[in-house]
């Protein structure tokens, strides 16, 4: 393979070759969680792209570089539009371009939001799979029903195989009956039921997973939960920072998750600090801080999504294609050259 040529995988290509791997990808997100935490990366914080006078719409680029094996470097840019949905299409949307560690030259473009989906789950069912001390919980809580919760719905029987019953909140009923048949289709024999109201799911499930688009905090009064109930807060702004506050707080990275007005940005700014954030999840894994606080309290994974996860998942990615001779590669993308002459 020619280095002026570049491999470019389209989503049904990423997609196949991604099905029924969940479990490496967890393995995978994991290393990658621990490399980073070892110093193993370059990672600088992600850029959002916004628009004058719109809060809804964005578009974010994420830059990485990780090593301990991985020697990978490059970059995610994915939207989210979640006006997209009504018109019959996918909220996000996004590129992922990787780098040779060697040359810098961009070796692979591969579609993005399915590896950014497969990543964030993957995280989500390694945090549920610690926090809960490999215990399968009686029911699973989704709120929000898109692709994000789909996804986590995988992992976690991945990660929990023993996981079949599963309790379902969106303030859309229609898409929730969707998703609910969706979620069937994908798991097989599994029990899934619609909640009435957000309180009613809390109530009945010892993990939770939320993954809605909402832009401000919505939760403040988590008594409903069940006692030493798990969280999964994968979109971030759905707990108020007097709900996290009360919580044993669990992060990813607490300097990128402490930004673009998280909640748990919000709480670092209420309490002038970040003392409430008690390890991360790579902590945890490397056995230098214990799964939980020990008193009983809810557990509260806040992940703010790190480009080493979508480069490493990547990189898998490209690795197997090329491997099995797919995807298309084209010669010559890029200029020969003949070296710099000055």
């Amino acid at each position: 393979m020619s280095n002026d040529g570049i491999l470019i995988l389209g989503s049904n290509e990423v997609d196949s070759l991604l099905a029924g791997r969940e479990t490496e990808v967890i393995e995978i997100v994991e290393s990658a969680y621990v490399a980073h935490q070892r110093g193993e990366s370059s990672l600088p914080h992600s850029t959002f792209l916004r628009f004058p006078g719109d809060d809804t719409n964005r578009i974010i680029a994420l830059p990485a570089f990780l090593g301990d094996g991985f020697d990978v470097a490059g970059m995610k840019w994915i939207s989210s539009f979640p006006g997209n949905v009504r018109q019959g299409m996918e909220r996000a949307s996004a590129v992922l371009i990787l780098n040779s560690r060697a040359t810098g030259r961009p070796e692979t473009i591969l579609e993005g939001s399915i590896i950014s989906a497969r990543r964030t789950a993957a995280s989500a069912a390694a945090a549920a799979r610690v926090l809960l001390a490999a215990r399968t919980p009686e029911r699973v809580g989704l709120v929000g029903t898109g692709v994000i919760n789909l996804e986590v719905a995988r992992s976690l029987r991945a990660a929990l195989p023993a996981v079949h019953r599963f309790l379902l909140f969106d303030l859309d009923a229609a898409r929730a009956g969707r998703f609910a048949a969706s979620l069937r289709e994908i798991l097989g024999e599994v029990e899934v039921a619609i909640a009435g109201s957000l309180d009613e799911l809390l109530a009945a499930s010892p993990l939770v997973s939320f993954a809605t688009t909402a832009l401000r905090p919505y939760v403040s009064d988590l008594s409903a939960c069940v006692p030493g109930a798990v969280l999964l807060h994968v979109s971030l702004r759905d707990l108020t920072p007097e709900a996290i506050l009360a919580c044993d707080n669990v992060v990813d990275d607490p300097d990128h998750v402490c930004r673009a007005q998280t909640s748990v940005h919000l709480a670092e700014q209420a309490t002038g600090g970040r003392d409430f954030i008690r390890c991360t999840l790579a902590d945890i894994l490397q056995g230098a801080a214990p799964a939980r606080r020990g008193d009983g309290s809810i557990a509260v994974f806040s992940p703010f999504g790190l480009g080493v996860l979508d480069i490493a998942v990547g990189a898998r990615v490209a690795g197997w294609a090329r491997e099995a001779g797919r995807g298309t590669f084209i010669p010559s993308f890029l200029p020969a050259g003949q070296g710099e002459t000055v």
